[in-house]
């Protein structure tokens, strides 16, 4: 896996936002790719009125919702985060791309999100016929995502994410409706997760994503699960990273990522390569002392993960 870069990501201008050019700066000098514009894809997932409104609220600049700013640069990053994901996608690649799109809904941008680039690549591959399981590791639930996918039995959505924390919702039994009842795995991790609980978490419910069969892997990559980020009060050291990537390209054959969050910009870099290095089946590079839980922290993940898989397991045989 390598990365897709190119410095159009950085003309999406924020300022002093969280979610800011330094996240990508910090990585030094990269290879540019030449990465194609995405706008055809958009309505994919996003209603044309919706892109309408994005585009001019761009051109104006400022904020777009409590969480959101763009700039006049904002709109041609953004379809080109789409495109970069399209080929990522197709490449086996990770798309480094911002701005992120996890929580970006049909009609409605939130938690610094655009064009939810992730669903955007899943359903272009969903219309092939191919069966797209997502996995989103960022600390924050893609609420974007997993509403877009909640009733289809096409694309699978896997979240691990922090609860309570923004936006709110991916408990435990929310496992999607009609067709796609059964198709979204939520584990909700407390405050103060440590590495031993969320490789616990992936490693529970691998089987049911390996049982799913899917014929390519999206990784909605998001790094603000490390326990510097600012942003959440989870705990994972970069090897969480590193085991992740391991075991996706142990299990999995055809496997691409996209950018989702990851705001400590000392600490991405060392997230991000770590889990490439993992993925790529090198040896990793930078070094950390893993995390563990307080015990109360065990009981409620226990407590969350026994209502998961109760409620999945009329679904699914591994479970």
């Amino acid at each position: 896996m390598q990365l897709i870069y190119n410095p159009i990501f950085l003309e999406h201008d924020t300022g002093m936002h969280p979610e800011n050019k330094k996240r990508l700066t910090s990585l030094g000098d990269l290879p540019v790719t030449e990465v194609p514009n995405g706008e055809q894809y958009l309505t994919l997932v996003h209603t044309p009125e919706y892109i309408k409104r994005i585009e001019e609220a761009c051109m104006r600049g400022g904020h777009i919702d409590n969480d959101t700013i763009v700039s006049p640069g904002s709109y041609e990053a953004a379809i080109h985060a789409v495109g970069a994901t399209i080929m990522a996608s197709e490449r086996g690649d990770f798309a480094l791309t911002r701005p992120p799109g996890h929580h970006a809904h049909i009609d409605k941008s939130s938690g610094f999100c655009l064009f939810n680039n992730i669903a955007i690549a899943a359903q272009y591959h969903a219309d092939k016929g191919k069966r797209v399981l997502i996995f989103d590791f960022d600390g924050h639930l893609g609420d974007g995502t997993v509403k877009f996918f909640n009733e289809s039995d096409k694309v699978f959505y896997w979240s691990l994410h922090q609860y309570p924390a923004f936006p709110g919702g991916g408990d435990a039994d929310e496992i999607g409706t009609g067709k796609g009842a059964g198709y979204t795995i939520n584990i909700p991790l407390p405050p103060g997760t440590g590495d031993e609980i969320f490789m616990d978490a992936v490693e529970s419910f691998l089987p049911i994503a390996k049982e799913f069969n899917p014929d390519i892997v999206a990784i909605s990559a998001g790094f603000d699960s490390h326990q510097y980020d600012l942003l959440l009060d989870l705990r994972l050291s970069l090897n969480s990273y590193y085991k992740i990537g391991k075991l996706l390209s142990e299990n999995f054959t055809h496997v691409f990522a996209t950018l989702e969050g990851g705001y400590n910009i000392e600490m991405f870099p060392k997230c991000l390569y770590s889990f490439l290095d993992g993925i790529n089946h090198r040896e990793m590079k930078f070094k950390e002392r893993e995390t563990d839980s307080m015990i109360q922290t065990h009981y409620e993940y226990e407590g969350r993960k026994a209502m998961a898989i109760q409620s999945l397991s009329k679904y699914w045989k591994t479970i």
